[in-house]
């Protein structure tokens, strides 16, 4: 393969994964969520799930976009179900979490608390999705939010960070390229492998006490590189390979959330442990 195709190819993914995020009924976005059944601030949990489930979008997404195909297998299953937009930038529609991550993580704590508020709820369950998955882990270990959540569940989270198939090697060679990043997106920035972000806050330890964290990754993520630097180490931490509970699956990054049903299913099963059933490639009929 010549050099230029082997940048092009993870650079075109990467593009291909932020228009597939935000292109469905974006016209429409404001008014699916609160009519497919979600952000409904009335609701109340039930003693079956008495935790309401928040729904943290990823890079490039939004509180409805992101959330089509999870949000109503939830709610259908009995959950309160809650989606934030977060990391807004000034100007820019539709495209959220390319703020700093610090500072979206200060806006998952204050929709938290807005949700416990609404709902009387304790604690709630965290599901997050890319980005959405690894930034919670900051509002636990910094904001205070071990004592407002139960479990962090990330569906193909960039916890350690990602390569991007190698394609931020390559920044250091372009004067310029990473400072304009760290301007434009700082998220993006954020979740190179390496970053002053990440090494913060993977320091020390991934998990924090009293929260329970699962993982369910995808071996062809193709955003997240490598796919296992989604995983975390430490106490209450359950790390799944979607390929290993269903071999055919071929979910990439964008697919694993938006519509896996097999991966939904395995959510399903973190939210509700006491109850959950094996996740096989027929859960997608479940």
């Amino acid at each position: 393969m010549l050099p230029w195709k082997r940048v092009i190819r993870p650079l075109a993914a990467f593009l291909l994964a932020a228009v597939a995020v935000i292109a469905p009924a974006a016209s429409s976005a404001q008014a699916a969520a609160p009519s497919s059944g979600w952000n409904d601030f009335t609701c109340k949990p039930s003693a079956a799930h008495p935790r309401p489930v928040v729904l943290v979008h990823g890079t490039f997404g939004n509180s409805v976009d992101n959330w089509l195909g999870l949000a109503p297998y939830l709610k259908n299953r009995g959950y309160c179900v809650f989606s934030l937009d977060y990391g807004q930038l000034p100007g820019v529609p539709f495209f959220h979490g390319l703020g700093p991550v610090e500072k979206s993580a200060e806006q998952l704590d204050a929709y938290v608390d807005r949700v416990r508020a609404a709902t009387g709820a304790a604690e709630v369950d965290l599901v997050g999705h890319s980005q959405g998955g690894m930034m919670p882990r900051y509002y636990l270990k910094f904001l205070g939010g071990a004592a407002e959540v139960n479990a962090l569940i990330g569906i193909a989270p960039s916890n350690h960070g990602t390569t991007l198939s190698g394609l931020t090697a390559l920044l250091p060679y372009f004067p310029g390229a990473e400072d304009l990043l760290s301007t434009a997106t700082p998220a993006l920035a954020d979740q190179i492998a390496g970053s002053a972000f990440l090494t913060k806050l993977n320091a020390g330890g991934d998990t924090v006490p009293g929260v329970r964290y699962t993982v369910i990754a995808t071996r062809y993520d193709q955003v997240v590189t490598p796919y296992r630097s989604a995983f975390l180490t430490g106490p209450n931490v359950r790390n799944v390979v979607l390929q290993d509970l269903c071999a055919v699956d071929l979910s990439e990054h964008l697919a694993i959330g938006l519509l896996d049903r097999i991966a939904f299913h395995e959510v399903a099963n973190a939210l509700d442990p006491d109850r959950a059933k094996r996740t096989t490639c027929a859960s997608v009929f479940s």
